[in-house]
């Protein structure tokens, strides 16, 4: 029979093996599996199309001097002129009467200095012989003098009328093209209101309007070609000739100016031309789309630490591109970023980086 110390040692071995089988073995949970890319900064410069016209260098804002009613207009947009091209004309009547008025004037002040002159030589024939006194040849004098002074200002002011006469005849100043009219004949017009554009002839600049964000840096090559938009095959070469130092209020653009070196046949004044444009290069990172998802309402990224976890990091998405996005900020280089199946991860995740990884992946790949 056994003793009591047996039985002690056989129960507590029956204890040991019931609570060894009553314990069940940890099983570690799945971690997520992940494809990551390496982060690699480069210096990004976006490429942009700028759309434009082609434009005189000088563009003349043609008015009449005087105003009146216009009775005649002999040319229309698109014309080519000629210098000294009679382009329309106002009712003469008003200046023809100032004209009338002032001839007359004159007629009668040289009537006035023919009569004075005759009274002057009768004093000085009379004079020497007594028959009449000083202060009367003095007179006549005067007399004389202030009629030929009124004869003097007579003739100006039938000058000064014959001028404004002429001005009622709108002549162009220059050889060139008419681009606008602002005026049509039987409307009053006031003086130095314009009623035509004129493009003289010579060089041609192509312009365009410009975001300032591209000229944060000067080009270094000024040099730049230039396309004709329905047909890139026609184009030309240019150098960027002015920048306006405003930003103008409606379109948020500074205006770029290139000069032409010459108009190849087909592009011609006001045709519509474009040309390429680089933004100044500047670190970023080019990640597929997959890679982005949100921190709230703040464009985000999943990176992968050195203990391989997964953390939320924000970030600045500099552009858009189709199938990638360029991030300009928060990313120094160096970090794994998660490019796909993050989906269902969340911050201290431990994750499953792919074999695969580091490769290029399509768009909405999965692990």
């Amino acid at each position: 029979m056994a003793g009591p110390g047996l039985k002690r040692v056989v129960v507590l071995s029956f204890l040991v093996l019931l609570t060894a089988c009553g314990e069940k073995p940890q099983v570690e949970k799945e971690r997520p599996r992940v494809f990551v890319q390496e982060v690699k900064s480069a210096d990004y410069a976006a490429t942009v199309t700028l759309t434009g016209d082609v434009q005189a260098r000088v563009q003349t804002e043609l008015s009449f001097r005087v105003a009146g009613k216009i009775i005649q207009r002999t040319v229309d947009v698109g014309d080519r002129v000629t210098a000294r091209q009679v382009l329309a004309r106002l009712d003469p009547k008003d200046l023809q009467t100032s004209v009338d008025s002032a001839q007359a004037q004159v007629v009668a002040e040289q009537a006035r200095v023919k009569q004075t002159a005759a009274a002057f030589v009768r004093q000085q024939k009379l004079l020497p012989k007594g028959y009449t006194s000083q202060s009367e040849y003095d007179s006549a004098q005067a007399a004389l003098r202030s009629s030929q002074s009124a004869l003097a200002a007579a003739q100006a002011q039938l000058a000064n009328a014959r001028e404004q006469l002429s001005y009622t005849a709108l002549i162009a100043d220059a050889p060139g093209v008419i681009t606008a009219r602002q005026a049509e004949v039987g409307q009053v017009v006031q003086a130095t209101v314009p009623i035509f554009s004129l493009a003289r002839d010579g060089e041609r600049d192509a312009v365009f309007n410009v975001y300032e964000s591209l000229l944060a840096e000067p080009p270094k090559d000024k040099s730049v070609v230039v396309s004709l938009l329905e047909n890139p095959t026609i184009k030309t070469t240019g150098t960027v000739r002015e920048v306006t130092p405003a930003v103008s209020a409606q379109t948020g653009t500074v205006q770029v100016k290139v000069s032409l070196n010459g108009l190849p046949e087909g592009m011609q004044l006001g045709s519509v031309v474009s040309a390429t444009a680089k933004t100044p290069g500047k670190s970023a990172v080019e990640l597929p789309w997959s890679a982005l998802t949100k921190n709230l309402s703040d464009p985000a990224v999943w990176l992968v630490d050195d203990e391989g976890r997964a953390q939320l990091h924000t970030v600045t998405v500099g552009r858009y591109l189709i199938g990638n996005v360029v991030i300009s900020a928060g990313l120094k280089g160096g970090e794994k970023v998660v490019i796909a199946g993050g989906q269902l991860l969340h911050p201290g995740v431990k994750v499953e980086i792919a074999e695969n990884t580091y490769k290029d992946l399509g768009a909405g790949a999965q692990p």
